[in-house]
């Protein structure tokens, strides 16, 4: 029989004392955060987002709005979840209150 005290574990049969390795700490998983292509918004107001709630260069911002509008979807940015869903959130908030169609979603990166 044997009982856990904390970090350090105790057998009873052999009164030894033994220090546990705690478990190894894992990197959080990433999410990107990606905007969808509609036929709506006008393309200035895509970049002009991009580059206030993803702190892009406004050359950068216009080749991630010209990859949305060619191939569908673009990915603004790489966070953890928590950032990436907030994040998401805002810019969907942000094109409600300007009456835009535009959306914005965070999906897990790929592992590789």
């Amino acid at each position: 029989m044997s009982q856990k005290t904390n970090e350090y574990s105790t057998d009873d049969d052999v009164g030894v004392l033994v220090k546990e390795k705690p478990p190894a700490l894992q990197k959080p998983r990433l999410y990107q955060v990606v905007l969808l292509n509609d036929d709506y918004t006008p393309m200035e107001f895509v970049v002009e987002l991009i580059e206030k709630f993803f702190s892009k260069t406004r050359e950068t911002a216009t080749r991630i709005m010209l990859m949305i509008h060619n191939e569908g979807k673009g990915v603004c940015g790489i966070y953890t979840q928590d950032i990436a869903e907030t994040k998401a959130a805002m810019v969907n908030k942000y094109s409600m209150q300007h009456q835009h169609p535009l959306l914005c979603e965070a999906e897990p990166c790929d592992e590789d």
